[in-house]
């Protein structure tokens, strides 16, 4: 009895101790709801050492706190230098084995970046840009170079690029060495290349498709800057906060550093056009048209040769903007009822060379839906539709004799209401026969009359499946839009029902009008978009006077991107590396537009004011938030739920 009296508060104690130690400490995922881990795992030695130097051991192991795992070493972990042969990278518990193939070479840093790609088991926590390094000389070189690439055409966060330094500034060198030391972006764009050597270097980012760490596939994503760069460092301090909660802070202290520079490079990625043609692919989705697609577009149409049937006046032939999708339409029914075209065509194809020569293949298209299986599916629809004629026959009611013509479906936008700066498009899924407006017709009817007018309109021909009707629409004005039947025919047939639709301008009180004012771009050919939440582009503006104007506006939230059109062609160019001629420029208004109803905006932005990693909204950038942020959102939801104050793991 008196042993135990003795014993129960130490007892108590010990409990009370693991108690505190469990709520303070141990934030793991539990099926109660409890805390989520969000410690990431820990370097605790390494053999050989980090930073140590004479080293002739290709075998390195890297120990942790916890059990561990990597992501997709292959593509996530770089080694510098560059690795003809990939080496072997593996977790093992509570250690990552990693065995170079490549001789060592002497006197060199070399570094393993391992980015984000190192995890807990328990909650994927990253580790965190962690780099290992050693020498195989006597000295560790330590000066590193940091900062962002982006996709130039909408300055989006690259994840996952290399980054390299070349000490050969020559042009050629991209092109014909490897790097000389690399890393690879994060989950914002961000990079870091470590144990670089003083000098002058020239940066690029490059999507290596082959792993040569050169650019030598026109296909490859790359990104270049024509300055040299010369890494320094300085002395400096930084502010380290410790947050409550997302609104409170329970501390700051300054922290000293060692400051690599340069740290703000930018570098906009971008694709060349690909101009090598070649036949990519070819089908005939449907009896009635096949198609060629090809890897780029040329002036020259291919030639056909029928094998099987007549080519000549056979088709009615429709190319994409670039010409690098022809669509053929079987004029003649007879061909449409042929299963399969035998056929040898005569194009130009990119050669061995690279030069675009004539060639002729032979090719074989089947339609996917066989003769004899559409005459079945017409049989049962003509029998059911003379069950139908005779069921009305029966009963005294009108019925129909002759099988009416196919019906043509169209597609018509706007319905409804539409704004007074659209019009109306009509577009057929058949090639269209020539259309007589005498059958068309518009009306009109102000508000408070009860008077229908005739409008005049303009019916445009796009293309040989689409119109456009064109008229002025009045705000406040309701439309209806009239057609005959049979007036839009396909050419095999189809005919329209009878068309009624209504249509109704909105008021100008229903809207705003913004002018932006981009006083650093008064001078350039501009092109100014507004964007709605989801990053759609929804209204453009083209300007020269730096004033970009914007009417018919409805109540919401936008976001503006602007396109320095340097050659004035309406539409944004990529770069050429051998013509050293960077991508057009892009630039993000960091700050949303909120527009009212009956507002009248002016405002003004300098495109210039802010780095361009930082000017994308975070609302339609597209790069998924970083895991680690996740996990901490959730424990300080936890936390204000439970009303305790929350301390993120600063640790991270």
């Amino acid at each position: 009895m008196k042993l135990n009296k003795l014993l129960f508060p130490l007892v108590l104690g010990v409990a009370a101790v693991m108690l505190q130690l469990l709520y303070s400490c141990a934030r793991m995922g539990s099926p109660d709801g409890g805390w989520y881990d969000e410690t990431p795992p820990h370097v605790v030695g390494a053999e050989p050492a980090d930073q140590a130097v004479n080293v002739n051991k290709r075998r390195i192991y890297i120990n942790f706190d916890e059990y561990i795992q990597i992501d997709n070493a292959t593509e996530n972990v770089v080694v510098s230098p560059p690795q003809l042969e990939a080496p072997e990278i593996k977790s093992q518990g509570k250690r990552i084995s990693v065995k170079l193939a490549d001789s060592l070479k002497a006197n060199t840093t070399y570094t393993i970046d391992f980015s984000s790609a190192i995890s807990d088991n328990n909650e994927g926590n990253p580790l965190g840009n962690y780099t290992y390094s050693f020498s195989t000389g006597d000295h560790i070189d330590t000066l590193q170079v940091s900062g962002y690439v982006l996709k130039a055409e909408d300055l989006e966060p690259i994840k996952g690029i290399l980054v390299g330094l070349y000490a050969d500034t020559s042009d050629s060198a991209f092109r014909t060495k490897p790097m000389l030391r690399v890393s690879r972006t994060d989950s914002r764009g961000r990079f870091t290349i470590k144990g670089i050597a003083p000098g002058h270097y020239r940066v690029y980012a490059l999507q290596d498709a082959d792993g040569n760490y050169r650019f030598n596939q026109r296909s490859e994503m790359l990104a270049f800057n024509n300055d040299l760069i010369e890494p320094t460092f300085k002395a400096d301090f930084r502010q380290d906060t410790t947050w409550i909660d997302s609104l409170h802070i329970k501390d700051i202290t300054r922290v000293g550093f060692t400051h690599f520079l340069p740290d703000d490079i930018c570098l906009r990625a971008f694709n060349e056009i690909v101009t090598d043609r070649y036949l990519t692919k070819s089908e005939r989705p449907d009896a009635n048209h096949f198609t060629l697609y090809y890897s780029y577009g040329d002036s020259i149409l291919p030639q056909i040769q029928g094998l099987n049937f007549n080519a000549a006046n056979a088709f009615l032939i429709q190319a994409s903007a670039k010409r690098d999708t022809i669509t053929y339409w079987l004029r003649d029914t007879a061909l449409v009822n042929q299963d399969t075209l035998n056929m040898a065509v005569t194009h130009h194809i990119t050669d061995t060379l690279g030069v675009l020569r004539l060639q002729t293949d032979t090719l074989q298209l089947l339609s996917k839906i066989s003769y004899a299986k559409r005459m079945k599916d017409q049989q049962k629809k003509l029998q059911e539709w003379q069950k139908k004629q005779e069921k009305s026959k029966k009963r005294g009611e009108p019925y129909d004799s002759v099988m009416p013509l196919p019906e043509l479906k169209l597609n018509i936008t706007p319905t409804g209401d539409m704004d007074p700066d659209q019009n109306v498009t009509i577009v057929s899924p058949l090639p269209l026969n020539p259309v007589d407006t005498a059958h068309v017709h518009l009306y009109s009817h102000p508000t408070n009359d009860s008077v229908w007018y005739r409008e005049r309109f303009e019916l445009e021909r796009i293309n040989d499946e689409t119109y456009r009707l064109k008229a002025e629409w009045r705000p406040g004005t309701e439309y209806s839009l009239e057609a005959d039947s049979a007036t839009f025919s396909s050419i095999y047939g189809d005919v329209s029902k009878t068309l009624k639709l209504g249509l109704k301008v909105r008021p100008t009180t229903s809207y705003a009008t913004l002018l932006m004012t981009l006083p650093t771009m008064n001078g350039k050919h501009v092109i100014a978009q507004l964007l709605d939440e989801s990053g759609k582009v929804v209204k453009n503006a083209h300007t020269s006077n730096g004033i970009a104007e914007f009417y018919y506006l409805k109540s919401g939230k936008y976001y503006m991107r602007v396109i320095v059109d340097a050659n004035n062609n309406g539409v944004w160019d990529t770069g050429d590396y051998d013509k050293k001629l960077q991508p057009e420029e892009v630039y993000y208004d960091p700050n949303v537009i909120e527009c009212r109803e009956k507002w009248d905006l002016n405002l003004s932005w300098d495109p210039t004011a802010t780095e361009l990693w930082r000017q994308k909204p975070t609302a339609i950038t597209q790069q998924k938030a970083d895991k680690q942020k996740t996990i901490q959102h959730r424990n300080m939801e936890r936390a204000r739920k439970l009303g305790i104050d929350y301390v993120a793991n600063q640790s991270m």
